[in-house]
């Protein structure tokens, strides 16, 4: 027969220990915004000087915008995201389509509706567009602001609210690098300020639609246009991007200088303006018969 275990002897107990007051929570150290965000938002502190010195788009980027959606914009319902200050929403209407307008930044929606009070204005974002699955647009359109998105994001919900056959549409004026001053302003302001144009993404955007794996089938045009402002006109359109707006002040040396480099090419004060037109389409695939 097994041994029955030994009594073990009982420990004395413990004295209670004196509770000790619990620490509060300590809130999170703030994490920085991506600097894609802060660039952003810089537009609303120069949202007068974009409206009156950004350039606005040829009529032969509508001509390639029914081309390759296969649609006329008359007629058309458009949500223009980005929309900024409404360039690029005038120039939709003014073809016939019915726009309605998203942006986020509350003094570029001021320009916008002060230059098109008639336009329907939703204050969000296209990576979370506040419009139900049957929306039904015929074209989904980004006049000079899709790289500020996730791709992961911002297309899903662009296809989620275009009408099935409907098209996303993403254009980016870009200075032209086949012309020579245009080439050489862009190389003196990189040196003069790091990471300047880090976020274009005009000529990346099919891959990038590529690779979401959504079997979506963008197509890349390039146009080429020109437009005569008078130098002080370039020089405000130079200081409404983003990189020169979010660092202020300290801009005011790059922009002097590019005025001396400027009338040496433009001695007469009138400078003409040379752009790439990146524009990438991709269809919503029609539903099968």
């Amino acid at each position: 027969m097994p041994e029955s275990p030994q009594p073990q002897p009982l420990q004395p107990l413990q004295p209670l220990q004196p509770l000790q007051p619990s620490r509060p929570p300590q809130p999170p150290a703030p994490v920085p915004p991506p600097a894609h965000a802060t660039l952003a938002r810089s537009f609303d502190a120069v949202a007068a000087q974009y409206a009156a010195a950004r350039p606005g788009y040829p009529p032969a980027l509508f001509d390639a915008i029914e081309e390759l959606t296969g649609q006329p914009l008359a007629g058309a319902r458009v949500l223009d995201v980005g929309a900024g200050t409404g360039i690029a929403t005038g120039l939709l209407a003014d073809r016939g389509a019915r726009v309605t307008a998203v942006e986020p930044g509350a003094a570029m929606a001021a320009e916008l509706r002060a230059a098109h009070p008639g336009t329907p204005l939703v204050r969000a974002l296209g990576d979370a567009l506040p419009f139900s699955d049957d929306a039904g647009f015929d074209l989904v359109g980004y006049a000079q602001a899709w790289h500020w998105t996730d791709p992961a994001r911002s297309v899903p919900e662009a296809m989620r609210v275009l009408r099935p056959g409907g098209a996303l549409a993403l254009w980016w004026n870009i200075p032209d690098p086949d012309v020579g001053w245009a080439a050489a302003q862009e190389a003196r302001i990189a040196r003069r300020l790091p990471e300047y144009h880090a976020h274009g993404v005009a000529p990346e955007a099919p891959d990038l639609i590529r690779g979401l794996g959504l079997g979506l089938r963008p197509v890349l045009r390039v146009l080429h246009w020109t437009r005569r402002v008078p130098l002080d006109t370039h020089l405000a359109m130079l200081g409404s991007r983003s990189y020169f707006a979010a660092i202020g002040p300290e801009a005011a040396p790059v922009l002097a200088d590019e005025r001396v480099a400027l009338l040496e090419v433009f001695p007469d004060g009138v400078v003409e303006e040379a752009y790439a037109l990146d524009v990438t389409v991709t269809r919503r695939p029609p539903v099968p018969s």
